[in-house]
């Protein structure tokens, strides 16, 4: 049986909700057939006070074994590197984070705020967030570039802004059955099983994106999200249309754009005014551009795209 243990830092708890949600496998069933012994859990720990101090001391101290340590939330360390805006347990949390991550066989980060800093670490930061092992694209975060838990891994990411409840799941069984070995991450220490494709892959939008015919609002069941509505599909590596979320949509099936949550920059542009929900462009060309294309490249694509797009694309043909 592998002992679990899930704490929060600066987060909103939406990863959390995400993981409660999830199907395949449930959190349920990570416990009734995979034997994952959750020892505590922000909404299902029973401990509280002493009793918390005394299940975290034993775990720190080696009393009893922490095979996956969950951190959800970025590691807070205001004011002035103290971490006393964020305590639990009566320190400062990321004093729990360091100790925890130096006993656990496997420490894996869950959402955005986790892996990278989130919205938190937007500038200009004042909470002095960081990820586990990032701050956005630097590699390093609170633990170091260094770290490494007792099995010989980096920090596991698994992003989003929430993550999907079945990344969460489905990496935590891996690591709870003894396949942590066999997980391939990227060079953000992503499972490749999950960031290898973008989320573009499985849109149903792709024709549109291919005959460069745009989606002008939001919901619309026609048109590409991208070339005026800020979707960064194309760009961003996710499942989310291939895994789908509820087992039923994703946004840009539901007609809104990507926001890139899966990627160490977002949100992107820092949130400034007038980024959110538009495309940045210079002369008519997204700043932007999907992986492996160029400006010169996209000018021709979109172009010959343009003028052998066919009438029909620019209909409505779904009918469901």
């Amino acid at each position: 049986m592998a002992n679990l243990l899930w704490l929060q830092g600066g987060a909103c708890s939406g990863n959390t909700m995400s993981f409660l949600n999830a199907e395949e496998p449930s959190a349920c069933d990570l416990v009734t057939d995979f034997g994952i012994n959750v020892l505590w859990h922000p909404s299902l720990g029973l401990e509280l006070g002493d009793n918390l101090r005394k299940l975290l001391n034993a775990l720190t101290s080696g009393q009893m074994p922490l095979d996956i340590f969950v951190f959800e939330g970025s590691v807070v360390n205001a004011p002035n590197g103290t971490g006393e805006w964020n305590r639990f347990a009566g320190r400062p949390m990321k004093d729990w984070v360091s100790d925890l991550a130096r006993v656990a066989g496997y420490t894996v980060a869950i959402g955005d705020c986790a892996t990278w800093g989130g919205i938190p670490a937007t500038a200009p930061n004042p909470s002095e967030s960081q990820g586990l092992q990032f701050l956005k694209r630097q590699h390093g975060g609170y633990l170091g570039a260094n770290y490494k838990s007792k099995a010989g891994l980096p920090v596991i990411n698994v992003p989003g802004c929430p993550a999907h409840p079945d990344w969460i799941t489905q990496i935590v069984v891996a690591v709870a059955t003894g396949r942590g070995g066999d997980l391939s991450l990227d060079e953000f220490q992503r499972p490749k099983t999950f960031f290898t494709s973008f989320t573009q892959t499985g849109c149903t939008r792709n024709m549109h994106f291919a005959y460069k015919v745009s989606a002008t609002e939001y919901g619309q069941r026609k048109g590409c999200l991208f070339y005026d509505l800020g979707c960064r599909g194309p760009m961003t590596h996710s499942p989310c249309n291939r895994i789908l979320w509820n087992r039923q949509s994703s946004k840009t099936r539901a007609g809104m754009p990507c926001m890139g949550c899966t990627e160490p920059e977002f949100p992107f542009f820092e949130l400034a005014p007038g980024t959110v929900f538009k495309t940045q462009t210079l002369m008519g060309v997204p700043k932007d551009l999907p992986k492996g294309v160029d400006k010169s490249g996209y000018i021709k694509l979109t172009a010959a795209a343009k003028a052998a797009s066919p009438a029909w694309a620019e209909e409505d043909i779904f009918v469901v």
